[in-house]
């Protein structure tokens, strides 16, 4: 099979100058099309210059968008890597910890860069947050972390924190034993990376499962 001939016939070409004559307008009107020329190789006069110009326009325009892109993956692996860090200390702390709950409600916030954390339990316990029975599987509906944002129910989760609850994470606690959960609420949706953070806070749900025994 013969490789296509790259090059327009002279029918061809006068097709396509044509329809360019008749619509002065095409390329201008589709500027991303540039990227597909080749510039001519020397400047005669304006409308080579505005060619030339719009190429550039279209490179520069392309170059941008691609370098935002890039600088938005490489700042959610910062966020992703922060909170991982940030999981690691709240680990460390929760096993060192004479009280799981009272270790959560008092060290969390500051290692986790968040504004308040609490253990949510369908029980009653010291440094725990009470909830309904049927209440948690409720809020986590068969997840293992949930990210939430405007939270209507923050007054029942987060109490006192509620107004600094404009984003949370609602962390599954497993195990036997009456359904729990932890929630962590912040001003900052930032130190809560939904995309990236995920394992982290599953990981930091089953460390709390540990030191509590479940």
């Amino acid at each position: 099979m013969t490789a296509p001939n790259r090059k327009f016939d002279d029918a061809a070409a006068e097709q396509v100058v044509g329809f360019l004559r008749a619509h002065p307008s095409f390329l201008a009107e589709r500027p991303e099309l540039y990227r597909a020329l080749h510039p001519p190789v020397r400047v005669h006069g304006e409308p080579f210059a505005d060619h030339m110009a719009a190429m550039l326009r279209a490179e520069r325009a392309h170059a941008a968008a691609m370098t935002e892109r890039a600088d938005g993956v490489l700042a959610a692996g910062r966020a992703a890597a922060g909170l991982a860090g940030r999981v690691q200390e709240a680990v460390l702390a929760l096993f060192g910890a004479s009280d799981p709950a009272e270790c959560v409600a008092l060290e969390f916030p500051g290692l986790l860069a968040v504004d308040a954390a609490v253990l949510c339990l369908e029980a009653v316990h010291p440094h725990v947050r009470t909830l309904p029975a049927g209440a948690i599987g409720h809020l986590l509906q068969g997840r293992d972390v949930r990210f939430r944002t405007a939270p209507e129910d923050a007054a029942l989760l987060h109490a006192e924190a509620a107004l600094l609850a404009r984003f949370d994470a609602l962390i599954r606690v497993p195990g036997s034993g009456p359904a729990a959960l932890v929630a962590l609420a912040t001003r900052d949706e930032a130190m809560l990376e939904a995309s990236q953070g995920q394992g982290a806070l599953a990981f930091l749900g089953r460390a709390v499962a540990a030191a509590l025994g479940r």
